[in-house]
């Protein structure tokens, strides 16, 4: 087809590699109950493999301040930084679900999201967010301000559902208790998760993996920064609002000049369709395959997403051991 506008860089391709390294050198911690090594050796790939990157990068969103994160810290410059590489904003999330991996439980991920420079939203000290992900078919029935059961009445409609055919994907925290009773007098159902809402809000928003209609509750705001950049992909819809933990964080939430009754839309999170997303699996969940390891290597399975073009990619790869030593030691 005729098109005013040739293709360009997918840089979720070399990204992919980031989170494919990670997801290896982490696997081998699975079970193990030490959630830090397991962090640190993902921390450790990812960095590693970051550094061949043909971009110019910030991680906006990253293990911690500097004080606190030896490697991916927020600010930390990442990439080749070569003359004419693309200048991007980046948020990493060496192991989205640090206890399901240690634990040896599904669904953990390896997870890096990107933006051209200045597109995405910086959470600065706002750990946590209220927010609502649904896939295109219910984009604009969502409303925070809302009831949940209105929220779950329109879902319902515009997904050709019965409201008890209608699935809610939660994180399994006592702060959730109103809401879990809200949604099930409506008569919905729910579908609780340890953690890992990154996951949970890629399966809310893809049409195409049937199972989840709502990711709802309160979670991490960069886990769902980083989301956003899946949901441009995705057509989906993202609403989100800062939510403090106690007065000293709402302070300094404020002081930082973030809005704590803002809805933040998709469009607020993600300023740009210049947005990319990459993950791959840990341990085996709904939304990918976890790392299997056999005598010649490695099997990986990974999502890549690139906003402009709406492509989702399902990647499985086999790596090799002389290859994969060359990062996993």
């Amino acid at each position: 087809m005729p098109t005013n506008e040739r293709p360009d860089r997918n840089l979720a391709m070399d990204l992919v590699r980031t989170t494919e390294a990670a997801a290896m050198a982490s696997a081998k911690w699975q079970g193990r109950g030490d959630k830090e090594a397991g962090d640190q050796a993902a921390v450790d790939a990812m960095r590693t493999m970051l550094s061949t990157v043909e971009v110019e990068g910030v991680v906006v969103i990253g293990e911690g301040e500097k004080d606190e994160a030896p490697m991916l810290f927020n600010g930390e410059r990442v990439g080749t930084g070569h003359d004419h590489a693309p200048k991007i904003d980046i948020a990493v999330d060496p192991v989205d679900g640090t206890t399901l991996l240690s634990e040896g439980r599904p669904g953990s991920l390896a997870v890096i999201a990107a933006t051209a420079r200045g597109g995405m939203f910086d959470p600065g000290p706002a750990v946590y967010m209220e927010k609502m992900v649904v896939g295109p078919s219910a984009k604009g029935m969502i409303d925070l301000d809302a009831p949940l059961k209105r929220n779950l009445d329109r879902i319902a409609r515009a997904v050709g559902k019965d409201i008890s055919e209608v699935t809610v994907m939660m994180l399994d925290r006592p702060r959730h208790e109103d809401a879990k009773r809200e949604i099930r007098e409506a008569g919905a159902r729910i579908q609780l998760i340890s953690d890992g809402d990154v996951a949970g809000g890629l399966l809310a928003a893809w049409d195409e993996r049937p199972g989840v209609d709502l990711l709802y509750g309160i979670g991490g705001t960069p886990e769902g920064v980083s989301t956003a950049c899946g949901i441009k992909a995705l057509r989906g819809e993202i609403l989100g609002r800062l939510w403090p933990r106690n007065d000293e964080e709402r302070s300094e939430i404020v002081n930082a000049g973030l809005d704590l009754g803002q809805v933040l839309t998709t469009d607020d999170l993600v300023t740009t369709d210049d947005a990319f997303l990459a993950c791959t699996g840990i341990t085996t969940g709904q939304l990918v395959d976890g790392v299997t390891y056999d005598n010649r290597g490695a099997i990986t399975e990974s999502l890549v997403m690139r906003a402009k073009s709406g492509t989702i990619r399902v990647i499985r790869s086999r790596h090799r051991i002389a290859k994969m030593n060359e990062y996993l030691d």
